[in-house]
C-alpha cells in the first residue's frame, strides 16, 4: 500500500516528531552581489501549518521559499528542515530536496516525456521505485488531481492548468513532508486559477504542511494558519487570517491590502 504524503510523521518512522518544526529559519540573510534580498528571517513552521507568503514584486517572498531546498544559498543564519539543518553538504541537500516537494510558476515538465513518465522519474530515480509501483503511485496521485485520463499525453497537448495539476502530482510522487508552492498559478489564465486552487485546498485539508507565495487573498483567508506580509527582505507582519485581514498592524501591510483587495 502507497503511504499517503499527509500520513503523519509518526505513522511513517515509528516515532513521533511532532516535538520537531517541520521549518526553522533563524537569523537567515542572503545578498546578491550588494543587493541585500533577505534580513535577518526568522521562521518556525510547524508540522501540518499552513503558511501564505505575499507582498509586492520584489519583496524576497519567492528566494525565502527556495532557500528551504537549497535551490538559493542563504549567506548567514541557519535553516532547519524536518531536524536536519541545510549546509554545504550535497548529500544532505539531495535528502532534504527527498522531503520536500516544490512546484513553481513555470510547470517545469520533460516535454518529451509522457504526463507518466513525467510523474514516474523521480521516484525511480531517487526512491528506487519499481517501475510498477512507480506507475501505480503515479496513478493514484493523477487521480487525486482528477485528470488520470491524461496519463499518455505530453505536456504540450495539456492546457496550463493541467499541466500545473500534473506538476502538483509529480510532487506528491514523492511522498513529501513539506509541499511549497511559488506563484502556482501566477502563469495560469483566470478560468484556470480555480482547477488549481480547488487541488491545493484538498491538500491543506488532509493536513500537508505547505508554504505557498500567492496573491489569491480568497486561497489565504480559506486555508492558511497564518498569513506572513513581506516587503523588502524583511517579514514585516504574521497573523492568522482572520487578524491579518481585518486588522493588520503595519501601515506597510494595510497600504498593501488596499491594494489588493481593490481589483
Amino acid at each position: 500500500m502507497v503511504r499517503s504524503p499527509v500520513q503523519s510523521d509518526a505513522d511513517a518512522s515509528g516515532s513521533d516528531r511532532f516535538g520537531v518544526p517541520a521549518i526553522e529559519m533563524i537569523d537567515v540573510n542572503k545578498w546578491y552581489g550588494t543587493f541585500h534580498v533577505l534580513k535577518s528571517i526568522n521562521l518556525e513552521v510547524q508540522r501540518r501549518e499552513r503558511i501564505v507568503i505575499c507582498g509586492p514584486s520584489g519583496s524576497g517572498k519567492s528566494t525565502l521559499i527556495r532557500c528551504i531546498n537549497r535551490l538559493e544559498a542563504h549567506q548567514q543564519g541557519r535553516i532547519v528542515v524536518d531536524g536536519n539543518e541545510l549546509t554545504e553538504d550535497l548529500r544532505q541537500i539531495d535528502a532534504i530536496r527527498s522531503e520536500v516537494g516544490m512546484v513553481f510558476q513555470s510547470f517545469n515538465l520533460f516535454p518529451h516525456l509522457s504526463v507518466l513518465d513525467n510523474l514516474c522519474l523521480a521516484p525511480q530515480w531517487v526512491r528506487k521505485m519499481p517501475r510498477a509501483e512507480a506507475e501505480q503511485v503515479a496513478m493514484e496521485y493523477l487521480e487525486r488531481v482528477k485528470i488520470p485520463e491524461q496519463a499518455m499525453k505530453y505536456p504540450g497537448q495539456l492546457s496550463g492548468g493541467q499541466q500545473q495539476r500534473v506538476a502538483i502530482a509529480r510532487a506528491l510522487c514523492m511522498s513529501p513532508k513539506i509541499m511549497l508552492f511559488d506563484e502556482p498559478t501566477s502563469a495560469l489564465d483566470p478560468e484556470m486559477v480555480k482547477e488549481v486552487l480547488d487541488v491545493m485546498i484538498e491538500l491543506a485539508d488532509q493536513g500537508m504542511t505547505m508554504l505557498c507565495v500567492t496573491h489569491e487573498m480568497g486561497f489565504a483567508k480559506a486555508v492558511a494558519d497564518r498569513v506572513i506580509f513581506m516587503d523588502d527582505g524583511e517579514i514585516v507582519e504574521i497573523a492568522p487570517p482572520s487578524e491579518f485581514f481585518t486588522m493588520p498592524r503595519s501601515q506597510r501591510t494595510k497600504d498593501f491590502l488596499g491594494q489588493i483587495l481593490a481589483h
